[in-house]
């Protein structure tokens, strides 16, 4: 139908199918849902209005919304051990603002990483509102580990005594201390939150400990590791939380909410409490770690020496590219992946020293360790490849493994 009434708009969607058939998806945020997450998002809950909560609404007819919005805040309390939930964040931004106008006074001091070394624009980011409504201060990573230093982020908070700390990143590869970072918000009387939009699937997965015995907050989006639909949510175990967190969400930041994406979320929910869905966030682990080493054989350095999740930072120095241009030799080679600042990185952001790579969406597709092995020869020949004649045999090989493993619930 859609290419009889729009055919613009069905041309780019076949488009965007065949992109992703024969390119390898390596960015770290991006997956593949499942066929009955998509049948939810395509569904007629998009049709309808639901101002409110289940029970308290501002439209009638919601009987059957309340119900999908019950089963996404259960099981999603159930998949993370917390005692309230709200679904409705439209993505993992909106969850963010919505914990700091519940808890935050405008010009209270904000604490959390720096987005030039792993951080989140929502973490801080003089360019975004949080860095425009708080008093931001951000701490980062070890010059020579480039890993957390957890001594220096308890001399910056004891300096700074900021009203909330942000643990959470975009792009670090390594296992973050929630239990450090809550003795340092119980030292300077700071609430803690924890972003763990990247490692929700992990967490889920008991491949990445929990943030939730040590957070006051827990936010996330479900679309990452998690391999939901776009959209977010909050968590905490503090039920005096949840009426403020509620209000900050609706009427506070967000009307209707998306009630098509709240019923896949709750679909994605159930998938991640499956035997299945561990053993596929194991396998994500696995390949992140076989892949960086892999990496590393290619003459590559990878940021902190390894990973511990689904991700890692490659220094592209080593073959005298910058981020921008490692990111256009590997999409010639039908690579995706994105270019990214690492930790102290001379160069602006814009152009970038490293890549950031990510195995979950390869994971969904199939890949195991041999496959690992073969993308990082992959890699390495791409970034090699200094003109479309050099990176011609290398998207032919590309195309070749991308057919072997077909798109999950698309294909075939």
């Amino acid at each position: 139908m859609l290419a009889e009434v729009d055919p613009e708009v069905h041309a780019a969607i076949a488009g965007e199918l065949a992109r992703q058939q024969s390119h390898l998806e390596l960015i770290a945020s991006e997956n593949w849902t499942s066929p009955a997450v998509r049948e939810a998002m395509g569904s007629v809950m998009t049709d309808k209005y639901a101002e409110g909560y289940p029970g308290r609404r501002y439209y009638g007819g919601c009987e059957w919304v309340d119900v999908v919005e019950r089963l996404a805040q259960e099981r999603v309390k159930g998949l993370y051990q917390a005692d309230f939930a709200n679904v409705q964040p439209h993505a993992g931004a909106p969850a963010n603002t919505a914990v700091y106008m519940a808890a935050l006074q405008p010009g209270d001091t904000l604490m959390g990483m720096a987005l030039a070394q792993g951080g989140h624009l929502t973490h801080g980011s003089p360019v975004n509102f949080s860095g425009k409504f708080y008093r931001v201060v951000d701490y980062g990573v070890d010059r020579e580990t480039e890993r957390i230093d957890m001594e220096a982020v308890r001399q910056r908070a004891l300096a700074e005594r900021p009203q909330i700390i942000v643990a959470g990143a975009t792009a670090y590869p390594r296992v973050i201390d929630f239990a450090a970072f809550r003795r340092v918000a119980d030292e300077v009387g700071a609430l803690l939150m924890v972003d763990m939009a990247h490692i929700a699937g992990l967490v889920a997965a008991g491949e990445h400990p929990s943030p939730m015995p040590y957070a006051d907050f827990v936010t996330s989006t479900t679309h990452k590791t998690l391999r939901g639909p776009r959209g977010g949510f909050i968590l905490t175990r503090r039920p005096d939380w949840a009426k403020a967190v509620d209000k900050a969400v609706f009427p506070g930041l967000q009307g209707g909410p998306l009630m098509n994406l709240i019923a896949a979320k709750a679909v994605a929910f159930h998938e991640a409490a499956t035997p299945a869905f561990r053993s596929y966030q194991h396998q994500v682990v696995q390949n992140a770690r076989r892949l960086a080493n892999s990496l590393v054989a290619e003459g590559l350095r990878v940021v902190s020496g390894g990973t511990d999740n689904h991700l890692m930072l490659v220094d592209v120095r080593p073959l005298s590219l910058t981020g921008k241009e490692a990111q256009a030799r590997l999409a010639k080679a039908h690579i995706t992946v994105n270019k990214n600042t690492i930790p102290y990185d001379p160069a602006k952001p814009a152009i970038g020293s490293g890549i950031r790579i990510g195995t979950p969406a390869v994971t969904t597709r199939g890949f195991g360790l041999p496959e690992m092995d073969q993308l990082g020869r992959l890699i390495g020949r791409a970034l090699r490849a200094a003109d479309d004649a050099a990176a011609a045999p290398v998207r032919h090989d590309v195309e070749r493994l991308a057919r072997h493993f077909p798109l999950p619930g698309v294909d075939g």
